[in-house]
């Protein structure tokens, strides 16, 4: 592996299994056994302060920026792409073209395991992806979202909002 455009904050923990390149992890980040990480040599991944990725966890941001907020949590065998689609085949993507776009988590969003987050989509702040959910589309912050393809669940209250941001 090709190891450049790496930066790292600090207080970083990068199990020695994982592979990464083309990065920007900043402060108190965690990332736990075999994952993969990495982004392009023109838009470098973004990992936010404080935040944890789980085990085999793969984050793909070669052909789109994909930037993950500030205590973020993203639980084992979570698969997020910036592209998609057949690669192997010309004639399949003449059907099925390869889709790319940027991918941004906002601030303090837990994402369960087995999640797959597709391109084009964006999680506002606080929000939660339930276990083994296939995310294709955007949703606003504070949003509970679960299945395949995933669905607003609920919204967080306005007690539970209140509470997380009191100071």
């Amino acid at each position: 592996m090709k190891v450049s455009n790496i930066k790292l904050g600090k207080n970083v923990e990068i199990d020695p299994s994982t592979s990464f390149n083309n990065v920007y992890i900043k402060d108190n980040v965690k990332i736990a056994k075999r994952c993969s990480i990495f982004g392009g040599p023109d838009n470098l991944l973004e990992i936010g302060t404080d935040s944890y990725v789980g085990m085999n966890t793969l984050i793909n941001g070669f052909a789109a920026k994909v930037t993950i907020g500030t205590n973020v949590s993203i639980a084992q065998n979570v698969n997020i792409m910036a592209d998609s689609g057949p690669n192997a085949s010309k004639k399949m993507q003449q059907l099925f073209p390869i889709e790319k776009g940027a991918i941004h988590i906002g601030a303090h969003c837990w994402i369960g395991a087995n999640a797959i987050i597709m391109p084009n989509v964006e999680l506002g702040e606080f929000s939660i992806v339930a276990a083994n959910s296939y995310v294709n589309r955007s949703f606003p912050k504070y949003s509970v979202v679960g299945g395949s393809p995933a669905k607003l669940i609920r919204k967080l209250s306005d007690k539970e909002i209140d509470k997380l941001i009191a100071e």
